[in-house]
């Protein structure tokens, strides 16, 4: 990995088989977590990722398809931090971390680290990434929204070797499982994350047989060159200048004021310069971002516009972001952080496409929904005697773009993380879902409207609960672009003894007390429109009415397009007076 690998000349196939090969064994890593995690959050979700880095400065080697895209930059920071820390190296050891503050993220992201050898010397890391249900702190699930400190979050872990030579330190063990709620059921969680790390192990060793150990490292070297080349011919097709975009989060949960991002993007020839040093100081709640977190929210941003860039750490090298001391973007210890990867991340990627769409609007769109909805709901089930942590992810709209609408019920910016089936979550706790649906009207208008979220109502059956959440959106929505207008806004109810109670902080609260009967009921924000919305074409306006997308006065008041008649027709004489009183209008 030095220049003399960059200039390396290649067999066009052999490159590409080992190129592969690198991101089938994370593949493999991915799905081997997947298949033997216990939680949910998981197996069903698939919030985790894994990946290969490099042996000294921590560089992304390969990461899983199936991966998350924001562990794409905060893993490699995570492996840098353990490297430093490392003493000892045995084959077999695997070190466990979950230090937001050393490239992580929130803590329930628990990181394991595994050096591997190969003939006995150190060769790369393999690593991944797990949500785990709880990690203790103040509520159930770890998604506190008033923490005003990171203790109140969770067990905080700097890189300790977990297991030594293969064999589980029970002693940390023991220390962790007494911090955290349900302990008994995180043992599989545990082993699973070690059994993908085994499986990269075998498949990286088979590769490294065949192909030997100097050809791999060199193609690594020259994948790398190929990918920072490849960026910059794609950001060369950007013109020269300088961008600006703003994005906003409902409040930090403690002060129910809003935090703005502000960047501002200089274009140079082949590079990127990213400056946030005008965004909101850091706050009191937990809606502060680490650096690791802050620098991956725009490498994952600019990977959305330019998908057909292979991840490696030479796609990040054209891109050069200034660390924003003195702003909630960059969050220094003891600030709590639970919000930063779920939503910061995601405000902060909004704020890039929001400033790159003047430059791009053929490559770039309006805003997507831009929230995981972090809803948990913390209790005991009389029934089968135990505690539980019920962690619901859910979908929204997409923001519309110059080819075509948003597409709805889509998964979060940050991730490809999907909401576990509701079939699951009924048998694994005791909750009915009574409402599963289209969020009808959230969708941005524009030329082309944004996708729509989705509504949900969870009774609980039995017992008594602890509900809070985490999520965003609920004072402004996803932003339209382009003359589009924003998106549908995120709302919470909860129903308690047939009285109705809506959080203060519209999308983020803790510890709310439900019982049996009692419902919790969300709806996402929809994605952003695209374009002047009286440029739409009315027969698609018709088209949305009938399928039960929007009203009548909806399609009226949106996009000026006048429906009549039942069953709905276009009054087209009408919709033509009214969007030339509209256009006329200063």
């Amino acid at each position: 990995m030095n220049d003399v690998a960059a200039k390396t000349k290649f067999d066009p196939v052999t490159l590409a088989v080992i190129e592969n090969g690198l991101q089938q064994v994370c593949n493999e890593m991915d799905l081997a977590f997947v298949r033997a995690a216990f939680s949910p959050v998981i197996s069903e979700a698939l919030d985790r990722s894994d990946g290969i880095y490099h042996r000294s400065t921590g560089e992304l080697i390969a990461q899983g398809e199936l991966g998350l895209p924001v562990f794409v930059g905060t893993m490699q920071f995570g492996a840098k931090a353990v490297i430093d820390r490392a003493k000892n190296l045995k084959p077999g050891d695997v070190y466990i971390v979950n230090d937001p503050y050393l490239g992580g993220t929130h803590l329930m992201d628990v990181r394991f680290v595994k050096p591997f050898f190969y003939k006995g010397e150190l060769f790369c890391w393999l690593s991944n990434t797990g949500h785990w249900p709880d990690t203790g702190g103040m509520v159930p699930g770890g998604f506190s929204a008033n923490a005003t400190e990171v203790e109140q979050e969770g067990l905080r872990l700097p890189p300790v070797k977990l297991f030594k030579e293969g064999v589980m330190d029970e002693e940390i063990l023991s220390i962790i499982l007494s911090n955290i709620r349900i302990a008994d059921q995180r043992i599989g969680d545990i082993k699973g994350q070690a059994a993908a790390l085994a499986i990269g192990e075998k498949r990286l060793t088979d590769l490294l047989d065949r192909y030997g150990k100097d050809t791999v490292e060199d193609a690594i070297g020259e994948l790398k060159a190929r990918a920072a080349r490849l960026m910059r011919a794609r950001i060369a097709t950007i013109p020269d200048g300088t961008y600006y975009g703003e994005s906003y989060v409902d409040s930090d949960g403690v002060v129910d004021e809003p935090l703005v991002i502000r960047l501002t993007v200089r274009k140079e020839g082949t590079e990127l310069y990213f400056d946030l040093s005008k965004s909101s100081p850091p706050c009191r709640g937990p809606m502060n971002s680490v650096i690791a977190t802050t620098r991956s929210s725009i490498y994952l941003a600019i990977k959305h516009i330019f998908p057909e860039v292979p991840i490696n750490a030479g796609t990040f090298d054209p891109l050069h972001i200034e660390d924003p001391k003195g702003t909630f973007l960059y969050a220094e210890y003891p600030r709590p952080v639970s919000g930063c990867a779920a939503e910061v991340s995601q405000r902060i990627a909004e704020a890039v496409f929001n400033a790159l769409v003047q430059a791009m609007p053929d490559k770039l769109f309006a805003a997507p929904a831009g929230t995981s909805g972090n809803l948990a709901l913390g209790g005991y089930d009389p029934e089968r005697k135990r505690s539980y942590i019920m962690y619901v992810i859910s979908g929204g709209g997409y923001g519309g773009s110059a080819v075509g609408d948003g597409i709805s019920n889509g998964c979060s910016t940050i991730g490809i993380s999907k909401t576990t089936p509701i079939e699951v979550m009924e048998q694994y706790y005791p909750v009915l879902f009574e409402e599963y649906s289209l969020h009808e009207g959230s969708g941005g208008a524009g030329r082309t409207r944004g996708g729509f979220g989705v509504n949900y109502r969870i009774k609980l059956r039995r017992g008594q609960a602890r509900a809070s959440m985490v999520m965003d959106h609920g004072r402004t929505g996803p932003r339209g672009a382009l003359g589009g207008n924003d998106g549908g806004l995120n709302t919470v109810r909860v129903q308690r003894s047939g009285k109705e109670y809506t959080p203060p902080h519209l999308s983020k609260d803790q510890n709310i007390e439900i019982g049996p009967g009692d419902t919790v009921s969300v709806s996402t924000p929809g994605g952003g429109g695209f374009g002047d919305p009286l440029a739409r074409a009315p027969d698609l306006v018709l088209a949305d009415v009938q399928r039960g997308y929007y009203s009548a006065q909806q399609a009226q008041a949106k996009f000026g397009v006048v429906i009549a008649g039942t069953p709905p027709a276009l009054d087209r004489t009408a919709t033509e007076r009214l969007r030339a009183g509209a256009t006329a209008r200063p």
